[in-house]
C-alpha cells in the first residue's frame, strides 16, 4: 500500500498541478490519502497523520506493507515523533486574530510571548497568529507546548526509511520538465476552477505551488511564459528547502540515497523490498 504524505496531494482539485500518481498508476496498487479531501478542508500536520495511522493500520491488517511517500518534512515527523498535544483553540478567538494586520499581531505577540515571537520573523504571519491564538487561550507558550509530544508511531513500527537526495542539477532540471508538463496538462483549467470557488486566499490549496503563478496568468497580470518561469522558479526553491530539511532534520542513520534516480535506484528499491 502506498501511502502520500505530501500536503498538496492530498486535495482533489489538484490531481495535475499537485503531481498525484495517475487514475493507471493508482490502479497498480492500493493507494491512500490522495485526493481524498476537498480543497475547503485544511490538512494540518495533525490530521494527515491521523489519517495515515489508519491506512497503516489497515495495511498492516490485510498484510501489505505500507510506504508513506512524499515531501513534506513535518507531515512525517509528526506522524513518527507525535505533536504538541495543544488543546483546541476557540475558532472566535482564531478568527479575532487572524483578521489582526501582521504587524499588529506581531506587536501582541511581543508582548504576550517575546520567546516566541523572537524566533519569527515580522512577516511570518501564518507563525505568528498560531503562537499569538495559542498564548491567548492556552495561557503557555507555543514553544513550551511543543517541548511534549504524543501520538509518535516510531517505536511501534519496523522502519525502512530511504532519502532521495540527488544531485542538485539533475533535480532542478526534473523539476522545471515536471512544471512545463504541469501546465501542459491541464494545470491551468484546475487552477481556473479552483479559483470559481471563491475559497479565502489563506487557504492551504490556494498556496500550492503553481496556484499563485497560474492565478496571475488567468488574471492578465503576467503572461503564458512569465507564469512558466516563474512556476519553475518557484519550483526550485521548494525542492531546495525539502531537499536541505531531509538532509539536516532526518536522523543520521537513515538510508540516503545521493545520485541520480536510475536503474540502480530501482535495484535499490527491489532490494529493500526482500527484506520487508
Amino acid at each position: 500500500m502506498i501511502i502520500n504524505a505530501d500536503s498538496a496531494q492530498v486535495y482533489s482539485d489538484l490531481p495535475v498541478l499537485s503531481a498525484q500518481p495517475t487514475p493507471e498508476e493508482q490502479a497498480s496498487a492500493q493507494h491512500r490519502l490522495f485526493g481524498y479531501l476537498d480543497g475547503s478542508e485544511p490538512c494540518s500536520a495533525a490530521r494527515w497523520a491521523a489519517d495515515a495511522k489508519i491506512a497503516i493500520e489497515e495495511a498492516h491488517a490485510g498484510g501489505a506493507t505500507p510506504f508513506v511517500v512524499g515531501g513534506t518534512g513535518l507531515y512525517m515527523r509528526t506522524l513518527l515523533d507525535g505533536i504538541a498535544p495543544i488543546p483546541h483553540i476557540d475558532p472566535a478567538l482564531r478568527a479575532t486574530i487572524r483578521k489582526l494586520p501582521a504587524a499588529q499581531a506581531y506587536t501582541q505577540l511581543q508582548r504576550r510571548d517575546p520567546a516566541a515571537a523572537a524566533r519569527l520573523a515580522p512577516t511570518d504571519s501564518s507563525r505568528i497568529a498560531r503562537a499569538l491564538e495559542v498564548v491567548e487561550c492556552t495561557g503557555r507558550s507555543i514553544t513550551e507546548w511543543r517541548t511534549e509530544k504524543v501520538g509518535g508511531i516510531a517505536d511501534q513500527v519496523a522502519l525502512n526509511p530511504l532519502l532521495l537526495l540527488p544531485p542538485r542539477d539533475w533535480l532542478y532540471a526534473r523539476c522545471d520538465a515536471r512544471f512545463e508538463a504541469m501546465m501542459a496538462g491541464g494545470a491551468i483549467d484546475e487552477v481556473k476552477a479552483l479559483l470559481a470557488r471563491g475559497l479565502p486566499d489563506d487557504a492551504p490549496v490556494m498556496r500550492a505551488i503553481g496556484v499563485p503563478e497560474i492565478s496571475d496568468l488567468l488574471a492578465r497580470n503576467i503572461d503564458r511564459s512569465e507564469a512558466l518561469a516563474l512556476g519553475k522558479i518557484a519550483t526550485r526553491q521548494y525542492a531546495k528547502r525539502q531537499f536541505t530539511w531531509f538532509r539536516n532534520q532526518a536522523p543520521i542513520h537513515w538510508c540516503r540515497w545521493s545520485e541520480e534516480i536510475n536503474d540502480s535506484f530501482i535495484a535499490k528499491i527491489e532490494t529493500i523490498f526482500q527484506y520487508l
